[in-house]
């Protein structure tokens, strides 16, 4: 199991533990997080699952796709750090990130 720290777009945060399997948009969304929408499933088409990861682990994640680099783009609260979950494969190198939930555009 990885433990995720995850913060809502309203400040609450509460910590998950997770098989370090599928995504983390899945890990989220199966967590009962409802203010990550997902609502393309996990397609790389919509951004709906826009998080910020904390700074401490972006260099953990693979690197982003023009995709959703280009999907982030549209968000109008694309920070340094934001990532669209669905893009982000859960192993245990990612045992403790941390991350908030980006408001909806």
């Amino acid at each position: 199991m990885i433990r995720l720290t995850i913060e809502t777009p309203n400040g609450e945060t509460r910590a998950i533990e997770v098989m370090p399997e599928g995504s983390l948009m899945e890990a989220i969304r199966d967590n009962g997080f409802d203010d990550l929408l997902a609502s393309c499933g996990g397609c790389c088409s919509c951004a709906t699952c826009h998080i910020i990861v904390d700074a401490r682990y972006s260099g953990s994640l693979a690197a982003m796709s023009p995709d959703e680099d280009a999907l982030l783009d549209g968000s109008d609260h694309r920070e340094e750090h934001s990532r669209l979950s669905c893009q982000i494969a859960l192993g245990n190198e990612l045992d403790g990130l941390k991350l908030r939930i980006a408001p909806s555009d």
